[in-house]
C-alpha cells in the first residue's frame, strides 16, 4: 500500500507531512521516513488529523520516534500545506491548530497562499520548574530560572529555562556559536538527569538589541538548521535578561526567524515555509 506525503521546510528545518486518514504506527514510521540515508530524510514527521477543538490537529514525531509537544517551524509548514492544498476557503485569514501543547493560532496574508508570510502564535512561555519540567530549585513560582550552573562533560554552562509547550535550556555565550562544541555537549545536555523529559538546548550569541545568533540541539533530532520554538525560547530568555527588545531577528544556520514578545503575553513566530516535493511511500497495512 502507498501513502502520499509532502516534504516541506522552514529555514532548513524540514518535515515530512502525512494526512492521518488511517491508523498507522506513527512512531515507527517517523523513524523510517526521517532517516536521511534510507528514508526521505527530515527533522520530523507531521501528521494532520481532524479536530473537534480547532480547524485541524497536528502531531509531531521526532526522527527517534518520540513525540514532541510543540514545534514552531512545524506549525508554519503544517499551515503552508493547508493553504496550498486549499483545505480552507479563500476568505480564511486565520487557522486554529490543535497540538499537545494547546491550540495555536496561525495568521497569514490570504493573497498568495504559496508565498504568504505565516505568523504562528506559540502561546505564553512558562517558567515554573514543574511546567518545563526541570529538577532545579526555583526562587519562587513567579521567578524564571536564569543562569543556572549546569556541568556537562566537564564544562559549566549557565542555563536559562523556558517552556514553549516543550522544554528548552538556553546558554548565552560571547564566543561565535559556530565555534561552540554543540555536537559534543548537545547530547549530554539533552539527556541530563536534570530534565525528566529531556530538553532542547540552544546556544546563543547576542548581536544587538534586535538580533541573536543561535544553534540548536533538538531533543530527539540532534542539531537542526532551525528550530522555531528554540528561537522563541532564546528570545524570551534574552529579554528576561534585558539583552534585547520585543521584536527580534534570530539568525539560525538555515536562515532568519522573527520573534515578537511583549514580555508578558503570547510569543509570535514568523518565517519561511515552503513545499519541497511530494511523493508516495510504501507501507504495510495494519490489521
Amino acid at each position: 500500500m502507498m501513502i502520499k506525503f509532502t516534504k516541506l521546510q522552514g529555514a532548513g528545518n524540514d518535515f515530512v507531512l502525512i494526512e492521518g486518514d488511517r491508523p498507522l504506527d506513527w512512531k515507527t514510521l517517523a523513524a523510517i521516513m526521517c532517516d536521511r540515508h534510507f528514508g526521505i530524510g527530515a527533522d520530523g514527521l507531521l501528521v494532520l488529523f481532524p479536530s473537534d477543538k480547532a480547524g485541524f490537529k497536528m502531531r509531531v514525531f521526532n526522527p527517534d520516534g518520540s513525540e514532541a509537544e510543540a514545534c514552531g517551524n512545524g506549525l508554519r509548514c503544517f499551515s503552508r500545506y493547508i493553504l496550498v492544498n486549499e483545505l480552507v476557503n479563500n476568505n480564511t485569514k486565520e487557522i486554529r491548530i490543535e497540538t499537545i501543547a494547546g491550540t495555536r493560532t496561525v495568521q497569514f496574508d490570504k493573497a498568495n497562499r504559496k508565498e504568504a508570510i505565516i505568523q504562528v502564535s506559540l502561546g505564553k512561555p512558562k517558567f515554573k520548574a514543574t511546567e518545563i519540567p526541570v529538577l532545579a530549585q526555583q526562587p519562587d513560582d513567579n521567578s524564571p530560572i536564569l543562569d543556572y550552573p549546569l556541568i556537562v562533560a566537564g564544562t559549566e554552562l549557565k542555563m536559562s529555562f523556558v517552556s514553549m509547550g516543550n522544554p528548552h535550556a538556553v546558554h548565552f555565550t560571547q564566543q561565535a556559536v559556530a565555534d561552540f562544541p554543540l555536537a559534543r555537549l548537545g547530547p549530554a545536555v539533552e539527556n541530563h538527569s536534570l530534565f525528566p523529559r529531556r530538553v532542547n538546548f540552544e546556544v546563543a550569541n547576542i548581536k544587538s538589541r534586535t538580533r541573536i545568533e543561535i544553534r540548536v540541539w533538538e531533543r530527539g533530532a540532534g542539531e537542526t538548521l532551525a528550530c522555531g520554538s528554540g528561537a522563541a525560547a532564546t528570545a524570551v530568555a534574552a529579554r528576561l535578561h534585558g539583552y534585547v527588545d520585543s521584536n527580534i531577528e534570530v539568525i539560525v544556520p538555515g536562515g532568519v526567524l522573527n520573534i515578537q514578545w511583549d514580555g508578558n503575553g503570547e510569543v509570535f513566530l514568523s518565517g519561511p515555509a515552503k513545499v519541497v516535493f511530494t511523493g508516495e511511500w510504501p507501507i504495510k497495512e495494519q490489521k
